[in-house]
C-alpha cells in the first residue's frame, strides 16, 4: 500500500476513531490524546499493515491496545508496596481517630498475622487489597493465576483461623 493511500485511509477513519476513543476514555481531551497516539503508532508501523486485511480492524486494535497499556501503566504507578517490617499502619488513615478501640485492635491483629506469612503469600494478598485483579497480580509477579488465587485463599483462611475469636 502506498503512503498516500495509507494516509487517506487513516484520515478517513479519524472521526470514527475519535468516537471510539471517547467511549473508552469518557473525556474529550484524553480521547484526542488517544487518537493522536493511535495515528502516530499507525504511521510509524505502516509497513506492518497487510493491504489485504481490514484496515479499520487493524487501527481499532491499535487504539484499544494503547488504551489498555496506558491504563495498566497508571495502575502500576499508583501502586505502593510498603516493604517495612511493620505494615499494620499502611492503608489506614493516620489523621483520623479510630471509631473504637476494638476495630483498631482487629486491624493491627490482621496485619500482624499477614506479616507473619511468607513473602509469596503476603505480597499477592497485599496487592489484592490494593485493588489489583488476579490476572494483574499474576503478570506482575510472573506466576500463574491459579497460584495467585490459591495463595490468596490460603491467606484468607489463615486470617479467619487466627482472628475467629475477634468476631
Amino acid at each position: 500500500m502506498s503512503t498516500a493511500t495509507f494516509a487517506a485511509e487513516l484520515v478517513g477513519v479519524q472521526d470514527e476513531l475519535l468516537r471510539f476513543a471517547y467511549k473508552l476514555t469518557s473525556d474529550r481531551d484524553e480521547a484526542n490524546d488517544l487518537l493522536q497516539d493511535t495515528s502516530l503508532k499507525a504511521l510509524n508501523n505502516k509497513e506492518k499493515y497487510k493491504p489485504a486485511t481490514n484496515f479499520r480492524g487493524w487501527i481499532y486494535t491499535i487504539m484499544r491496545n494503547i488504551f489498555i497499556n496506558n491504563y495498566h501503566r497508571i495502575v502500576r504507578e499508583q501502586m505502593f508496596i510498603d516493604t517495612t517490617e511493620r505494615q499494620y499502619h499502611s492503608g489506614t488513615p493516620q489523621d483520623e481517630p479510630s471509631e473504637n478501640a476494638e476495630s483498631t485492635y482487629d486491624l493491627k491483629e490482621m496485619y500482624c498475622v499477614v506479616n507473619t506469612l511468607p513473602k509469596e503469600y503476603r505480597v499477592p494478598f497485599s496487592m489484592l487489597i490494593a485493588g489489583f485483579k488476579y490476572r494483574e497480580i499474576a503478570n506482575k509477579l510472573g506466576i500463574p493465576v491459579g497460584t495467585v488465587k490459591s495463595r490468596i485463599f490460603f491467606t484468607r483462611q489463615r486470617l479467619q483461623q487466627v482472628l475467629k475469636d475477634y468476631r
